[in-house]
């Protein structure tokens, strides 16, 4: 038997979902904890299209609006969460990864802020599984990161700095007002520099494709430079690039 309820986690309720696949997976296989939003009305629909046997998506852990914890799939087994998806060497990301949906409307149905109480409940969570199975920092990442073509969760008002404080994911070591006196700045930037930070990072970047390359910015910035998402290649965010490379 799997232990149902993650160490430091005060109470969790299930709601299995059947969309996962049947074939444990070894306990050192997982390797990274993705966080999306729902992108759903309220908790009532996200949760039945999580149990729903055709709609093919589900996640391990479920946040509810008010931080409640829901397990929808055991740690052990594949949730379907993350889709077509990469981060540096690796591929299609289910296989490695732990999924948690934050309860949100997301974009396309009146984005909010995330609460605290959800925020309170996440990190508990995490420091749980991160302890449980050694995952490295750089490897907590948003849904965005690992499809940033396809996906904006959890979007540019998850707190990734307030993570960062409380010791989980990572962030980059510029003080905010030598990042803000480079904002938008016009000067000569090396752009094929830039792709190589952000490839380095675990981002797949390449040259060819302009539209592609201001997605994958946008998402880069709703991460680490929230307050302005234009996609532009400023100074500022190479300066963040090349600070986050360093820490790999």
């Amino acid at each position: 038997m799997f232990k149902l309820i993650p160490k430091n986690v005060e109470k969790m309720t299930i709601n299995y979902s059947p969309n996962f696949n049947l074939k444990k997976r070894d306990k050192k296989k997982i390797k990274y904890l993705i966080l999306h939003y729902t992108g759903m009305k309220n908790d009532k629909l996200a949760i039945k299209k999580l149990v729903n046997f055709n709609s093919n998506v589900s996640c391990h852990y479920y946040i509810t609006k008010s931080g409640k914890l829901v397990q929808m799939v055991p740690d052990l087994y594949i949730a379907w969460h993350a889709g077509k998806s990469y981060w540096k060497k690796d591929k299609l990301l289910n296989s490695n990864s732990i999924g948690i949906e934050i309860s949100n409307p997301g974009h396309e149905h009146g984005y909010k802020k995330f609460s605290n109480n959800q925020i309170k409940c996440l990190i508990k969570l995490l420091n749980s599984l991160i302890k449980k199975y050694k995952i490295d920092k750089k490897n907590i990442l948003g849904h965005s990161d690992v499809a940033p073509l396809r996906k904006l969760d959890p979007g540019e008002n998850f707190p990734w700095n307030k993570l960062f404080k409380n010791k989980i994911g990572i962030w980059h070591n510029i003080k905010l007002k030598d990042l803000k006196k480079n904002r938008e700045k016009k000067i000569e930037i090396n752009l094929a520099r830039f792709i190589f930070y952000l490839n380095k990072i675990g981002y797949s970047v390449q040259h060819s494709n302009s539209k592609e390359l201001i997605k994958i910015i946008k998402v880069f910035q709703m991460r680490f430079r929230p307050d302005l998402i234009d996609g532009k290649l400023d100074l500022e965010c190479y300066l963040i690039a090349k600070s986050l490379y360093k820490l790999n």
